[in-house]
């Protein structure tokens, strides 16, 4: 694997880490800032918005610019609304300092995927973005941690200033890694570009994201409840599960890859029908703490093995059908991927308030995740349509 491939996988780790540290922070944000515990939770979502409309049009808005010198653009973007975090005196700065990070995310992760996957021989293209992306499942492990420890010892701002210098380090090694001469699609309009909304198999390739991925968030935003009040682990020994979890996605992130490398639908396909099957046997094995943290660790190693598989896929769909408008497509995943956490931490919190209650949470996880297997299904049988077409002609 190229060097560069380590530089784009540092900055993923800056950008993770900064996605989901402040999760662990909102107590000590709400209480330094006044504000309440729901109030601060509008800086996850508000992140999580900003990525959603931010990446697909401000990838569209940069599509005529050199990838190199956009990268290095996107990362001081990064760094610096990291760093108007680490002194926002208010609220009102902290959620703009936040909105900036989160388009420098978006947009970000779809450029560098085509160029992880443009970087290596087609065979190992799933590989080299499982790598890229390796740097955000390593910060769920390493950094988010990390980043909680600081921000309770020395502040929260402390966290975000830590993750601007991340950022700087990911910024250097872009500059000093990554090939200046970088293959450059044609530069299309505005218009153009977001017609990729307009071709219904990109939309099904979205759809798939979106459910497939999103359907583990139904259960995993209620995990650390599920495992206290159902499982009966202390709070401390939970953190310590979800360290083995993080652990999962890392070793399913890097498995994932290889799997999708030369058939991303038929790869898909399987992981997602293992991923619901996992989820709906942890229905039942939650109760118990043995086979919770057996089922738990596979729970974790699919989580993010679809990743890889997803984006590929979505990039070999855009070449064909929107040969203009590939980062933007690309840019319309990463979407995907963060409106399937929205939905699927919002239905999740539905079945909770239902009387179905905590424990359906993982089940009805799994007929999310069905929903994506049956979309990857016919999906698959729309491409093989398509190859057999010009024979018949």
């Amino acid at each position: 694997m190229p060097l560069a491939l380590l530089a784009l996988a540092i900055s993923a780790y800056a950008i993770g880490t900064t996605e989901f540290v402040v999760v662990g922070l909102l107590p000590t944000v709400a209480n330094d800032l006044n504000v309440s515990l729901p109030l601060a939770g509008m800086v996850v979502s508000v992140y999580a918005l900003g990525v959603t409309f931010g990446a697909p049009v401000l990838t569209a808005l940069t599509g005529g610019v050199r990838r190199k010198p956009l990268l290095l653009g996107l990362m001081g973007v990064f760094v610096a609304g990291n760093l108007l975090a680490g002194v926002s005196p208010n609220y009102e700065t902290l959620l703009v300092a936040r909105v900036l990070s989160a388009f420098a995310h978006g947009v970000f992760f779809s450029v560098g995927s085509t160029i992880a996957a443009d970087l290596v021989p087609e065979d190992k293209r799933a590989s080299a973005i499982a790598m890229m992306f390796s740097g955000l499942t390593i910060a769920i492990v390493t950094g988010v941690p990390l980043g909680t420890w600081i921000g309770q010892t020395f502040g929260w701002r402390a966290t975000f200033l830590a993750v601007s210098a991340l950022g700087i380090v990911g910024g250097l090694g872009v500059a000093a890694l990554v090939p200046a001469r970088l293959s450059q699609p044609p530069a299309s309009g505005l218009g153009a570009q977001l017609g990729v909304l307009a071709k219904p198999r990109l939309l099904l390739a979205f759809a798939i994201t979106a459910l497939g991925y999103g359907g583990t968030f139904v259960a995993f935003t209620f995990l650390a409840p599920i495992l206290e009040t159902i499982t009966g682990f202390s709070s401390a020994t939970v953190s310590l599960v979800l360290v083995l979890y993080g652990a999962a996605i890392a070793v399913g992130n890097v498995v994932g890859g290889r799997l999708a490398n030369r058939r991303p639908v038929r790869a898909l396909a399987r992981l997602f029908a293992l991923q619901a099957l996992v989820l709906i046997v942890f229905t039942f094995t939650a109760d118990a703490k043995i086979p919770a943290l057996i089922t738990l660790a596979g729970m974790g190693a699919l989580a993010f093995a679809n990743v890889p598989g997803l984006q590929l896929y979505v990039v070999q769909l855009a070449q064909r059908h929107a040969p203009g408008a590939v980062d933007v497509a690309s840019a319309m995943n990463i979407a995907a991927f963060n409106l399937g956490i929205a939905a699927g931490a919002f239905f999740g919190g539905q079945v909770v308030s239902s009387p179905l209650g905590l424990g359906a949470t993982p089940w009805v996880g799994g007929l999310f995740v069905l929903g994506g297997l049956v979309l990857t299904l016919a999906s698959g049988a729309l491409d093989r349509r398509e190859r057999a077409e010009p024979a018949v002609c």
